[in-house]
């Protein structure tokens, strides 16, 4: 899981226009989910081609990264690499989760229940190598830098913000934080009307910044106190403990002068220990396993021209989606790929 600061962080709502001429990086893996969650049929059926392919993550990506670039915005995607082995326990957890989820979902759809079937549907979303391979191949035909790690995505995408190659990195997890990402953005790729799960109400979704200095200075702490909080309340590669929230952990890391400190008042107070070396955990987020590039490789990447001819044939030929639209949208990258923003085109997302 990854940590929770929401009740901690000191975020803002932004509009795409603020980040006109800005670059990201955005974690991939992340809005992949988020695509194959969303984007489904009302009984939590995701979009397939006449093979069976699933395609929600192609018109997610394909639509939404056009929506960027028309507001300004230069995206580079972001895959993870090779995963950690401290996150080995919570890929094994999140597949359980997966696994019962799928069997809920059939259930429900066989029962008719189509509302409880769509939210099973939506948690029982996964990545595979298939669809990895489809979105990388989608980005490269659109001209769309991305680039995979050596080991996680939001490592990466934070490592290229601290480094000054981009100007925020985007994703919906706080570990992002931990990573020392100076500027993040949430909903990036979420934005807009959006259905609450397991309730029948809407809201608005807009995009979010978080200024980690911001958030540093009003709660009075270092970036090694926030990585320590996060351990305690638990993230991709620790449990945290329970009895912990965030208002407690504060306070533990106010008192404490170093991680040794917080396990030894951790288990004098709630009698309870890590199960996981979390020496090892702050390592991580200081010094995660990232891949090293430069600016001008960058600039490279960025110069990149669509393909619309090769987005045609693999979208309409080979995936089936509506070639007029398809055609339609591809013209409008190749227009506007390097151009200033013009209107962007939400409403067709």
């Amino acid at each position: 899981m990854a940590v929770d600061l929401s009740k901690l962080i000191i975020r803002e709502k932004i509009s795409l226009k603020e980040l006109s001429g800005k670059t990201v990086a955005i974690d991939a893996y992340n809005v992949l989910y988020q695509f194959l969650s969303i984007i489904r049929q009302p009984d939590g059926t995701p979009l397939k081609d006449s093979k069976g392919r699933v395609t929600s993550h192609l018109s997610g990506l394909f639509y939404r990264s056009i929506d960027l670039i028309q507001s300004g915005i230069t995206p580079i995607y972001v895959f993870d690499g090779i995963p950690s082995k401290l996150k080995m326990k919570t890929i094994e957890a999140r597949t359980k989760r997966r696994d019962e989820a799928y069997s809920a979902w059939l259930e429900a759809k066989a029962q008719g229940a189509f509302e409880a079937a769509r939210t099973y549907a939506q948690e029982s979303t996964r990545v595979d190598k298939t669809i990895v391979s489809s979105a990388k191949h989608l980005l490269d035909l659109m001209g769309i830098p991305q680039l995979t790690s050596t080991g996680e995505g939001e490592a990466q995408a934070s490592y290229m913000c601290r480094e000054g190659l981009v100007d925020a990195a985007a994703s919906q997890d706080y570990d992002t934080l931990l990573f020392g990402a100076p500027v993040i953005i949430r909903n990036l790729t979420l934005s807009g009307r959006r259905k609450l799960p397991k309730k029948n109400v809407y809201v608005d979704v807009e995009p979010e910044r978080v200024i980690l200095e911001e958030t540093l200075k009003a709660l009075g702490v270092s970036r090694q106190q926030l990585i320590w909080i996060g351990i305690m309340l638990g993230n991709d590669f620790n449990d945290g403990i329970k009895g912990i929230g965030p208002k407690t952990a504060l306070k533990i890391v106010k008192e404490a002068k170093s991680l040794k400190e917080v396990e030894a008042m951790v288990e004098e107070k709630f009698k309870v220990s890590f199960q996981t070396d979390v020496s090892e955990v702050e390592e991580l987020f200081n010094n995660p396993d990232v891949k090293r590039i430069d600016r001008q490789e960058l600039e490279k990447m960025k110069g990149l021209k669509p393909d619309t001819e090769g987005i045609k044939r693999m979208m309409c030929d080979d995936y089936e989606f509506s070639e007029g639209r398809i055609t339609k949208f591809a013209e409008i990258l190749a227009k506007n790929r390097d151009s200033s923003r013009q209107e962007g085109i939400s409403k067709w997302f």
